[in-house]
């Protein structure tokens, strides 16, 4: 099993200092054990801003929102523990998102299937995903970690010319 996941947040004092606002556990932890997939994904942080706004302390917490795959708009840290197949992990579905993602593997083994092809990825490999056809397999023997950073994007005119009819989106 991976180790438990740890977020710590910085913000300012009312002097302008540095300070930790929080450390520990982030605040939204959602397991997804069943027929299509198993993972759990926990939530680091998400802001619905195209231009994040550095405050002092934040208004709100941002992952205080439904869960959702993707965010609306912004962009969105997340943490993901895919599980192999003898600890009930299935290969997600083929699905595309209006993202920009960058993900690193931290641990374990993915593999990205795509439309015509697969890659086999292994802790420190970094994927640039730009809006294609995916789906994520653990097909090792140990739980993957990998965190996704996913920012709201916008399809070309001349991309949107080549991708199927009507186009299909996860959100």
């Amino acid at each position: 099993m991976t180790r438990q996941t740890r977020r710590i947040v910085t913000g300012h004092d009312a002097g302008g200092k540095s300070v930790i606002l929080s450390d520990g556990p982030p605040p939204q932890h959602h397991e997804m054990r069943g027929a299509t997939i198993g993972a759990e994904f926990f939530e680091m942080w998400n802001a619905s801003n195209a231009v994040p706004i550095l405050t002092s302390v934040e208004a709100r917490e941002p992952n205080e929102r439904e869960f959702t795959i993707m965010p609306v708009s912004g962009h969105l840290l997340r943490i993901l523990d895919i599980y192999p197949p003898r600890d009930g992990g299935k290969r997600t579905v083929m699905h595309r998102t209006k993202t920009l993602d960058y993900v690193v593997v931290i641990e374990g083994e993915l593999v990205l299937l795509l439309d015509d092809s697969e890659v086999v990825l292994k802790a420190g490999d970094v994927v640039v995903q730009r809006g294609t056809n995916h789906a994520w397999e653990n097909r090792s023997d140990r739980i993957a970690r990998a965190a996704f950073f996913h920012i709201d994007a916008q399809f070309s005119k001349e991309l949107l010319g080549k991708l199927p009819k009507p186009l299909e989106l996860m959100r």
